[in-house]
């Protein structure tokens, strides 16, 4: 042991080297694999052991592995399952979108430069001025060849075309529509990109001569008119700027019609329709009428019967025609119309309804009978007896006149 030669000495140094180097490939390789694979590599090859420690040191770089770890522990020390997550959520790229939207959530409406006043003018600017059908009033403020313009209190004037500003012909355009004249018009139709309405002074005149006419039908007016034509079906006139018709069947003598032109008239609304423009006149319808104003309710008349039908019988009342209609005959159970009135009959009864518009009046015999059924029994007693009996039957109509 005492005589040991160089060689023998070189090899214990590399043997000592080699248990050196153990300890510190196990702490700079992560994966135990690896380590394992050099342990085989330096107990098989003792020659190259040298050369492969040395490869394995200096490709090894310890700082590369370590730093990563230890910034990633430091981004989530305050998340208290770390130890849980594995390296590939690790690796995942760190995002702050979830912090951004809490932040976006909590910023309030005062944050911002927002003044509520402007906002709500720039709304009322944008509105839109009237609609289809509406009435407004504006004032004239400019003249063109093609019509002319009326502030309504738009962003924009409205516009209205000339045939629209009134009925018929107008020859002094200028004379009658002056600037600064203020006038109520018609929106006929909504406004355009550049905020325009169309306005129409004709519509608004038509609009409200329909409604004239729909309330004077209502109430059984009669009017005059001048007839300004003619046609095969009868004349025609007008009616406050509205076309009316009067049929040949409803004129006193439609044999020599043409010549009733611009002639006066004295009519009775038949039809009034503003959706069809339909307006239909009737004189006959006249006459009657004006014979209804000298009839009031609880009035007896007496008139004679002209047709007996299944729901009661039409009366003539000089020129006049009222229903007496079978739930008003009598008190008593009919089994036949005819065993209580014929055709040709002399009758009388009590008016209990006078509608103007349908030129109807509406007859009661049941309110002169003392008993049910007593018409049917004894008719002419209840006749004799009408005038006494309509006495009674007075203070009910009063009543009526009170209600209404």
């Amino acid at each position: 042991m005492k005589g040991v030669s160089d060689k023998d000495a070189q090899n214990n140094k590399i043997k000592g080297d080699k248990n050196n180097f153990k300890k510190p490939l196990q702490v700079l390789h992560i994966s135990k694999k690896d380590t394992f694979s050099k342990k085989e590599e330096l107990v098989d090859d003792n020659q190259n052991s040298t050369k492969e420690v040395k490869t394995d040191i200096s490709a090894v770089k310890p700082k590369i592995i370590e730093a990563p770890i230890n910034e990633v522990k430091e981004i989530y020390s305050n998340n208290s399952n770390f130890e849980n997550l594995s390296y590939k959520e690790l690796e995942k790229p760190l995002t702050f979108k979830d912090e951004d939207e809490d932040f976006i959530t909590e910023r309030k409406v005062d944050e911002f430069d927002f003044d509520e006043s402007a906002f709500l003018e720039a709304l009322n600017e944008n509105e839109p001025i009237g609609t289809t059908g509406e009435t407004i009033k504006g004032k004239v403020i400019a003249l063109e060849s093609d019509g002319l313009y009326i502030d309504i209190g738009g962003k924009a004037p409205g516009f209205m075309p000339k045939k629209e500003c009134g009925l018929g012909v107008i020859t002094n355009f200028k004379e009658k529509f002056s600037i600064g004249l203020e006038m109520e018009v018609l929106i006929i139709k909504e406004q355009n990109a550049d905020g325009m309405v169309t306005v129409s002074a004709r519509a608004l005149i038509l609009r409200q001569s329909w409604e004239k006419v729909e309330s004077s039908a209502k109430n059984g007016e009669l009017i005059q008119v001048t007839i300004n034509g003619f046609n095969r079906g009868g004349l025609t006139c007008d009616v406050d700027g509205l076309r009316g018709f009067i049929p040949r069947s409803q004129l006193e003598d439609g044999q020599d019609y043409q010549s009733l032109v611009s002639k006066n008239l004295k009519v009775a609304f038949l039809e009034v329709n503003p959706e069809t423009r339909k307006l239909v006149l009737s004189e006959k319808k006249a006459l009657l009428v004006s014979k209804f104003a000298d009839l009031k309710l609880g009035q007896l008349i007496e008139g004679e019967v002209l047709a007996i039908k299944p729901y009661g019988f039409f009366v003539d009342l000089g020129g006049a025609s009222g229903l007496l209609h079978q739930s008003s005959i009598t008190n008593g159970s009919i089994r036949n119309l005819r065993e209580i009135f014929v055709e040709g009959e002399l009758l009388k009864a009590l008016i209990t309804e006078i509608d103007l518009e349908r030129g109807r009046i509406g007859l009661n015999t049941a309110l002169l009978e003392n008993s049910p059924g007593e018409l049917i029994i004894d008719k002419e007693k209840v006749m004799i007896e009408a005038s006494e009996r309509s006495l009674k039957t007075k203070s009910l109509f009063d009543k009526k006149d009170l209600e209404k």
